[in-house]
């Protein structure tokens, strides 16, 4: 055993002791560190500062209390998180999700994933992430509205555009941003660059609703182009029907492939001629339904109840997990390799188990991880900061070929990075070391703080 693996094996087994109940955490650390052991090797004064045992301590964490009235008239309560994970590469800057499923392990999780997702960017901002246990389905404007107002209450004496930058995430969209920056323009005073995923009428960036699925899409163009291919009459498996889904079943068609499924918390979509994207939009987008309704109104979709598009049978070259955490895991990867799958591109973060990742990898899947395929959305919020500096708003093809460019960039580091380190196609650990080499440089240079 090396210096740098017993170092990693010393910090894992410290974080497994102090946070044994933070499942997502724990894994997402698991993921991380043993990815790093041949960058440590060549840096050993990483391991004589310790620098992985400040790297994995969130810098704050901030929990409290939400008190709101619902319609009725009844006092509610829920609890809002923020984490702010790392500061060496510019102010924390993460989404805030709104789902019952929130919890300190989750945000943890993400917040950790975030800091390098943020670096790959080559843009200068930190780690965070955010949210609460409440959950905006079924619930009515001016409740969401109320919940909004007293989230932001406590939220904003934590944030600031040279401090911490939300955006939204799972639940938090153009709705719950406006409410949310209304809020704070109340408490404190205009400042465009306070949240980012804004209404294009206060200053939001063109293409930030589509910039996540749109980065996913183009991230496996670029890994297509080196390998002398294009997207044209390849079929698609995509999970998901939010924003990440939508936008990366538009790219992958105006791209020439053939998405033939979406899914919901309810169930999934099948289209043998491929995903109706206007019929999606209208059904998610506008009426916010269930996945049901494609299926009444679209003769060839095939709905299936309660289950999963991983369990499904049928052929396909590209895979797009864009639902949520650990929704494929490893009998659903071998079914994904059995049904023809090349290519694995992350719209979600840490949508494959370990186990599943690690199989894709040793098979010889190109398995593109979350913190670099979907990194485009970040990208996106970070150039709208970029916007409301300058007090300016870029045209949408500006905007799109920014976000083209920085996912080159970011497939081009995973690449050369893993081939540096004789780990060729290996993006799980090409996306880590890339990530964490620049942060870490900073931190060391930063000194203990």
């Amino acid at each position: 055993m090396t210096k740098a693996s017993a170092y990693v094996k010393e910090i894992q087994a410290k974080i497994h002791e102090k946070d044994q109940h933070q499942p997502e955490f724990l894994q997402a650390i698991d993921e991380f560190l043993p990815t790093i052991v041949p960058f440590l090797e060549e840096h050993p004064e990483y391991i004589e500062s310790n620098i992985l045992a400040l790297l994995t301590e969130p810098e704050r964490f901030i929990q409290f209390r939400v008190p709101w009235q619902d319609d009725q008239g009844n006092w509610q309560v829920n609890r809002g998180y923020r984490i702010q994970f790392n500061s060496a590469m510019g102010p924390y800057k993460g989404g805030l999700r709104f789902h019952p499923s929130v919890n300190l392990s989750i945000l943890k999780f993400l917040a950790f994933e975030q800091i390098f997702k943020n670096s790959l960017t080559g843009l200068p901002i930190g780690g965070g992430k955010g949210g609460s246990d409440f959950d905006p389905k079924g619930k009515s404007d001016a409740e969401v509205m109320r919940f909004c107002q007293s989230f932001m209450t406590e939220l904003s004496k934590h944030i600031g555009p040279d401090l911490d930058v939300p955006a939204g995430d799972i639940g938090v969209g153009g709705r719950e941003i406006g409410y949310l920056f209304g809020a704070y323009k109340r408490l404190k005073q205009y400042d465009a660059g306070i949240l980012t995923g804004k209404p294009l009428d206060f200053w939001g960036s063109k293409n930030r609703t589509e910039a996540t699925g749109y980065g996913a899409v183009y991230f496996v163009k670029h890994l297509l182009t080196d390998l002398g291919e294009t997207f044209e009459g390849k079929k698609a498996i995509v999970s998901g029907s939010g924003n990440v889904a939508i936008y990366a079943i538009e790219k992958l068609q105006e791209l020439g492939a053939i998405p033939v499924t979406c899914s919901d918390s309810s169930g999934f979509i099948y289209d043998k001629d491929g995903i109706d994207l206007a019929l999606l939009k209208e059904i998610k987008e506008v009426k916010r339904e269930r996945l049901m309704a494609y299926a009444k109104e679209r003769p060839t979709a095939e709905y299936h109840e309660g289950a999963t598009v991983w369990d499904f049978d049928t052929p396909a070259e590209l895979a797009f997990p864009c639902a949520t955490q650990n929704e494929i895991d490893l009998s659903q990867a071998k079914r994904a390799k059995a049904n023809g799958v090349r290519v694995v591109s992350e719209g979600a973060n840490m949508p494959s188990s370990l186990e599943a990742a690690e199989y894709f990898i040793e098979e010889g899947i190109f398995y593109c991880p979350g913190k670099a395929a979907n990194a485009g959305g970040v990208a996106v919020s970070a150039l709208e900061m970029s916007q409301n500096s300058q007090r300016l708003q870029w045209e949408k093809a500006e905007v799109d070929a920014k976000l083209d460019d920085i996912m080159k960039s970011i497939y081009e580091a995973c690449r050369d990075t893993a081939e540096t380190f004789d780990q060729k196609n290996n993006f799980m650990l090409g996306a880590n070391v890339a990530g964490f080499e620049k942060v870490a440089k900073a931190m060391f240079a930063q000194g203990l703080v």
